[in-house]
């Protein structure tokens, strides 16, 4: 068994993502447990999570294969990916925003540039594509590519004694074992109101999908699995988790909304399926 690690220098998570946990990590770092084998992540998104976590061990995974690319990438060839978002940052403009957009490269460090170039300088960091599977976000205002929070030497080393997957969640949850972490935040898909979170991929998460996932984490609760799940707080989806584990609710600040008046708080459901 490890022990969560403290007192170590912070790593911000290098994207900003839709949904992102850095709010619960820095309002809410009780919820996570201090003693678990490996630590496992199926929708690792900008990995707040595991970046606050620090874990000798563990498998994240996602099933957008450009994000699990930029994370490989970040973990073996650091180096050279920071000197190409450096060329980016001096050529940033609206012509090279649209340019780079509209490419598609076949280097591996090429495609990590580009999604983190066109994260930091989209509109508001946000990920979507069309049904094509193309990156369609306009430009925003952020015009930094590389920021001074940049850290891809510690991060590298972070994800050295990690596993990445880009795979269907079900992989990484059913590898679960018991006094393992498993930590799951899903798109928010509520039963009969699709929510925004799913348009950010290709691959919309059904309320099919909700379902398999609560199958998935029920065996993995069974197994001795210590799991903690965030999710939209919607009774459809209280229903659907009652009886696994303790069910609170948890205030953030929702800015991602185009429409200012739609900005403010809202809740998210988690649930807890462990003591410690």
């Amino acid at each position: 068994m490890v022990s969560n690690p403290e007192q170590k220098p912070i790593i911000s998570p290098f994207l900003k993502w839709a949904g992102g946990k850095r709010w619960l990590v820095s309002q809410h770092p009780d919820l996570f447990p201090t003693m678990y084998k490996s630590y496992l992540e199926p929708f690792v998104g900008s990995g707040a999570v595991f970046f606050h976590m620090r874990p000798t061990n563990a498998i994240l995974g996602d099933s957008n294969e450009e994000l699990i690319n930029t994370y490989a990438t970040i973990k073996e060839d650091w180096c050279n990916l920071h000197k190409l978002l450096e060329s980016h940052h001096r050529l940033h403009c609206k012509e090279f925003y649209y340019e780079i957009r509209a490419k598609t490269f076949e280097n591996s460090v090429e495609k990590a540039a580009r999604f983190i170039y066109l994260n930091r300088t989209c509109w508001n960091g946000l990920y979507r594509v069309n049904l094509k599977g193309s990156f369609n976000v306009p430009i925003g205002t952020k015009t930094k590519v590389v920021l001074d929070s940049d850290d891809f030497c510690a991060i590298s080393n972070i994800l050295k004694d990690t596993d990445l997957h880009a795979s269907d969640y079900q992989t990484i949850v059913d590898s679960a074992q018991k006094d393992d972490f498993l930590f799951v935040d899903p798109p928010y898909t509520v039963k009969h109101n699709f929510n925004g979170f799913i348009k950010y991929n290709d691959k919309l998460f059904s309320w099919d999908d909700q379902i398999r996932l609560r199958n998935c984490i029920d065996n993995a609760v069974s197994r001795g699995v210590k799991v903690l799940l965030t999710n939209a707080d919607h009774d459809s989806v209280r229903d659907l988790y009652k009886g696994i584990g303790e069910m609170t609710s948890r205030e953030r600040l929702s800015t991602i909304s185009g429409n200012v008046n739609a900005r403010g708080r809202c809740s998210e459901l988690i649930v807890k399926c462990y003591k410690s």
